[in-house]
């Protein structure tokens, strides 16, 4: 090789890599931007060490002792906490702890607690004056076993598109279905798992999702052209789900269906209040507060329960969820403490300078969301910081605004559907445990269905070609 060559090479090299240190140095700017963000927070890798410890911990054990409720997640959770103290930015202790406490008393990671709160009040309440039980008849009486968890799946999924809420979804769903699960001999992960599918596929699609909300916002398009967009993915997967589900309980025996009289349709009003409230738009809290209240008036008047075995419920309900309150306290320091040192903002300035075309550019929205959401467990939060980067990548590489809305959206609800320490799989899980059913965090993301098809469903439609107006 002659000298004139080396040397020509030598030049490509480093023309490229300094394009390459140029196209991450714009994609930074374009986070900052993006996010009204001046150079506080800047992009360290390293910040997202404790979340693979925690990883590590919780999964490496329970893979080890071969039982996913060996390790409490608390713990893990506490110990790649320490991580994250230690491996943070040069600072005092003290200020790292005063972040991480911060995080943890963040308005949303608060709003979530109390509904945690309110939810197994509720839940506990319901239980011990009758409504589940009563609940449970009326299904029976009105679905055959064999189609009841795809009954569970299609009345979570109606149910989570009028009311927008996929929490408050499954806390009215979740002990009716813990309830069905003895009589049917069913797969309790499974019966869990179609109504948090179900949540999932409302909480996506529905007008007054703030999930919805947040996506067309921060892409700046009606609701209309994103709703069209985003059904066109999970429209087809929510049946494919369902065909699924109504596959999977062929196999359930049949029951007898117990006598349905006055007091089971005045036991199960709570449920209705509940729903009805959520259809016009009153807050999830207030709602709850409310189907609680009436559950333990009826409970009382038709002598199910008295005042003083009213107050017991509505108290254990509350301490049932304390396992469920610390871990969402714990996610949210040291997912905020995982933040605050960097780490999402390196996540995203690197997604961001691997997009090429629109097509990448809805891949790497998804991705981007994806990412989020895995640091921050809340879907809504996850769009709000993933809208604006995404709105300035689909600008830039000609990406089609409702498509971009639609992918954001899809893809926090995939996630937050199957993280274990997110709001929806925590409140399941104990609600679940409230109804005298155990159903491991691990099994119940193994019986997510509709969750995996819908992933599919979104790589398929990213990667087909589509129409000019499509």
């Amino acid at each position: 090789m002659s000298s004139e060559t080396f040397d020509t090479s030598r030049g490509e090299i480093r023309m490229r890599r300094r394009a390459r240190a140029l196209h991450w140095r714009g994609s930074c700017a374009i986070f900052r931007s993006a996010m009204n963000d001046p150079s506080d927070i800047r992009p360290n890798g390293r910040a997202l060490i404790p979340f693979l410890v925690f990883v590590a911990f919780y999964l490496g054990l329970s893979l080890q002792a071969g039982d996913f409720y060996k390790v409490p997640m608390p713990i893990a959770f506490v110990v790649a906490s320490a991580a994250a103290l230690f491996l943070g930015r040069p600072q005092t202790l003290a200020k790292k702890i005063d972040a991480y406490a911060v995080s943890m008393g963040e308005p949303n990671i608060m709003i979530m607690c109390m509904v945690f709160i309110l939810a197994g009040s509720f839940a506990t309440i319901a239980k011990g004056s009758g409504a589940v039980d009563a609940a449970v008849a009326i299904a029976q009486a009105l679905v055959p076993a064999r189609f009841m968890l795809a009954g569970m799946f299609l009345v979570s999924s109606l149910v989570s598109l009028a009311i927008g809420t996929s929490c408050g979804t499954i806390a009215a769903l979740v002990p009716i279905a813990a309830g069905l699960v003895g009589p049917l001999g069913i797969d309790p992960a499974l019966m869990v798992g179609s109504v948090v599918g179900g949540a999932m596929f409302g909480d996506n699609l529905s007008l007054i999702s703030d999930t919805t909300i947040a996506a067309t916002r921060t892409q700046g398009i009606e609701m209309r052209a994103k709703f069209l967009a985003n059904l066109r993915i999970a429209l087809p997967a929510a049946a494919a789900a369902l065909l699924l589900y109504a596959a999977l309980g062929r196999g359930t025996a049949e029951l007898a269906g117990a006598p349905v009289g006055w007091r089971e349709c005045v036991l199960v009003l709570p449920y209705g209040l509940v729903l009805l409230l959520a259809l016009l738009g009153m807050n999830v809290m207030a709602l709850l507060f409310g189907g609680t209240l009436l559950a333990a008036v009826l409970g009382i008047a038709l002598r199910r329960i008295d005042f003083w075995g009213a107050l017991d419920l509505v108290g254990k309900g509350t301490l049932g969820m304390s396992e469920t309150l610390i871990v969402a306290l714990l996610a949210g320091g040291l997912l905020g403490l995982i933040r605050h040192n960097g780490g999402i903002a390196w996540l995203m300035a690197r997604i961001g300078s691997m997009v090429r075309g629109a097509r990448g550019c809805e891949l790497g929205v998804l991705v981007l969301v994806f990412a989020v959401n895995l640091f921050t467990a809340n879907n809504t939060v996850a769009i709000i910081v993933a809208g604006p980067v995404a709105k300035s990548l689909a600008d830039r590489f000609g990406a089609k605004p409702e498509r971009v809305a639609s992918v954001l959206d899809t893809g926090s609800c995939i996630l937050q559907g199957v993280i274990p320490y997110g709001a929806q799989l925590l409140m399941a899980v104990s609600l679940a445990a409230g109804a005298g059913v155990s159903v491991g965090a691990i099994p119940l993301i193994g019986r997510l269905y509709y969750q995996g098809i819908l992933l599919v469903a979104v790589l398929v439609a990213i990667a087909l070609p589509r129409r000019r107006n499509v």
